[in-house]
């Protein structure tokens, strides 16, 4: 037997017993959210049941069954960045690599169902660069070499500032981190942060220095160069027990045509 089959005897042997949820909810006029979502109700017992009876010409006394209530739900106007999400390559430039970028419906789904990898990097400060050998660092002390398509979750501990303003001070990927995790075959990387990059005042503030816009947005833009997703906004990754040997699944909602899509982002351990 290959090594190749006894990791897959292995892979078929393991039973995934416990589900951890990735995911941050969008939250009406959350103060995290640079373009807050607005979340509107329709409730039972009013704009469900004038709805009822406006489709149906039905009456309030004749809904006996549904005790005279009508049906609730939403209306929700938000940006497809908001909340837990996945960023297509699209979102950071019309071209990778030459071709043309992929938008968040044509991403492939072997991408968002695969084997995660967690990189503890929670002594990053905010406004610090994660470096590529911070990642190597990273890797060595878990032991772990990457393969193709495996989802790489970068822990910073920024999930912990939810719903504050200091929510969006955070360290962020450069450019060369970015490019090597992608030179890996690493179609997604997630992390539990407002973003991917630094915060936007501080490369703002980097950049009126010097005046060299290459450190703007540098971790995005590496996806002008290799199609990429990242998932934004995770969120317990302290949760998973191990570094290694879990599944995460983050398919992101088919939006037409669109630079982003919310996922709803799960550990399976």
């Amino acid at each position: 037997m290959t090594s190749v089959d006894q990791a897959a005897d292995v892979e078929r042997s393991i039973t995934y017993t416990r589900m951890i949820d990735l995911s941050t909810g969008i939250a009406h006029q959350a103060v995290h959210e640079p373009w807050p979502p607005s979340i509107s109700s329709v409730r039972h017992d009013v704009e469900g049941l004038e709805w009822m009876e406006r489709m149906f010409g039905v009456t309030r006394d004749e809904l006996t069954g549904l005790g005279g209530l009508g049906p609730a739900f939403e209306e929700v106007t938000a940006i497809t960045h908001c909340g837990t999400h996945v960023d297509a390559p699209w979102h950071y430039g019309p071209t990778a690599g030459g071709a043309p970028a992929k938008r968040i419906d044509e991403c492939p789904l072997e991408w968002f169902l695969n084997d995660g990898v967690m990189l503890d990097l929670r002594h990053k400060q905010p406004g610090e660069r994660i470096s590529f050998d911070d990642l190597e660092q990273a890797l060595a002390a878990i032991g772990h070499r990457l393969a193709p398509l495996e989802i790489v979750m970068l822990m910073t501990g920024r999930d912990a500032h939810l719903g504050t303003k200091e929510y969006s001070d955070r360290p962020g990927m450069t450019r060369e981190s970015t490019l090597w995790l992608t030179g890996q075959g690493i179609r997604v990387v997630g992390i539990d942060a407002y973003g991917f990059d630094r915060r936007f005042e501080d490369m703002r503030d980097e950049y009126q220095r010097p005046g060299d816009a290459s450190i703007l947005w540098e971790a995005d833009f590496a996806g002008l160069e290799q199609q990429y997703c990242q998932i934004e906004k995770l969120v317990n990754l302290d949760q998973i027990p191990r570094p290694t040997c879990f599944k995460v699944a983050c398919f992101p909602i088919k939006v037409d045509g669109g630079s982003g899509g919310w996922c709803r982002a799960v550990a399976f351990v």
